[in-house]
């Protein structure tokens, strides 16, 4: 281990000499400077030192002064003042300004050793510390990027899982593709127009993209039926709101975008089904998706009709607010700009197209 060095600032030859001579036997490396301006000057050359001693009383800069220039700047060196019987106010008022200790003169050489041995050991806790310390942030700084990268991956498995469950789905009903992707889009639109947070918009889009779901436990006779439904076809077509419930809750992450898809035909009169919620019964992301599924129907080509403006969709809903849609997100609906629907829609489609040639032409 190398000899710790110390810096002896003293105004009186003799007293730095017999103290150096001292701490020498001591095996400290030492170093003198006559004045605080030229202890200044060491450390500012970039001089080392473990521990200063200081002359309190001295002519050009005192160790008050000293101490004031260096505590900032050099913080990991401890500074002990060395003073006598009649400074010893002045010296009490340099360790609660900074100074670790301080020597009355005339001194034994025991207590000067004693001392440098005290202040070199707490300053050798504090960097034992400061090592810990940046020891510890270094390891939560680790355990954080492996916690965001293990969050990323989670992130991706999601949006597999959405992406195959969406993909059975348009197994069963090819329709479905296009009409729950823009659903999707045009229900984040709203919700972060209502100032909804984050992660409310991330499971109101999954109840969204998922609303459809439990079609996959209708029979294809209904579900693929090109003419009216009878009432018993109805009735069943109906049941798919419970059946997608019944398959998203058992999935954790999609849990409360099971209720989004429980509940996303029922109405705010309370005339909807299956359960006749009404008002704020029925979930925030379910009554936003309303708003937005009835916006792609009118907007979209029917086999009984052609689609509709985005303007006679945007009168419609008016026209059904309070009882088919919440009052409050219909509002937020109508202020927004018209012409943002077309984009997202226009948007939607081409990724969908885009998807279905590049399918096509890798099985061909």
């Amino acid at each position: 281990m190398a000899a710790e060095r110390i810096l002896v600032v003293d105004d009186e030859d003799a007293i730095r000499e017999i103290v150096c001579s001292m701490l020498a036997a001591a095996n400290y490396k030492t170093k003198q400077a006559s004045s605080g301006l030229k202890a200044l000057a060491m450390l500012d050359a970039g001089e080392e030192f473990e521990l200063m001693l200081s002359d309190l009383m001295m002519a050009d800069l005192d160790g008050i002064g000293l101490l004031e220039r260096t505590k900032e700047q050099y913080p990991d060196m401890p500074v002990v003042m060395v003073t006598a019987v009649h400074d010893i106010s002045v010296a009490l008022a340099a360790i609660r300004n900074g100074a670790y200790d301080y020597l009355l003169k005339p001194f034994e050489r025991e207590q000067l050793l004693a001392t440098v041995r005290r202040a070199l050991e707490n300053r050798h806790l504090k960097m034992q510390n400061r090592d810990y310390q940046t020891g510890l942030e270094r390891m939560v700084e680790a355990r954080t990027e492996q916690l965001q990268k293990a969050m990323a991956d989670l992130e991706r498995s999601y949006g597999m899982t959405l992406e195959a469950l969406g993909g059975a789905l348009d197994l069963k009903d090819a329709e479905t593709e296009g009409h729950s992707r823009r659903v999707t889009v045009f229900t984040i639109a709203i919700a972060r127009a209502m100032g909804l947070s984050k992660d409310q918009i991330d499971v109101i889009a999954r109840g969204a993209f998922l609303h459809d779901i439990g079609k996959m436990a209708i029979p294809d006779a209904i579900l693929r039926k090109p003419g009216k439904l009878d009432p018993d076809e109805v009735a069943v077509m109906r049941e798919h709101c419970y059946h997608g419930y019944q398959i998203l809750k058992k999935i954790p992450f999609l849990k409360e975008a099971s209720e989004i898809v429980y509940a996303h035909q029922e109405h705010y009169d309370g005339s909807g089904y299956p359960r006749q919620l009404k008002g704020d019964e029925i979930p925030l992301g379910a009554r936003i998706f309303s708003v937005a599924d009835t916006l792609d129907a009118i907007t979209s080509d029917r086999p009984y009709r052609a689609a509709q403006s985005i303007a006679a969709a945007r009168e419609e809903i008016k026209v059904w607010s309070g009882r088919q849609f919440d009052p409050e997100v219909v509002d937020v609906f109508i202020s927004m700009p018209e012409q943002i629907w077309s984009g997202l829609r226009k948007d939607v489609d081409s990724q969908v197209n885009r998807f279905a040639y590049s399918t096509a032409k890798g099985s061909s």
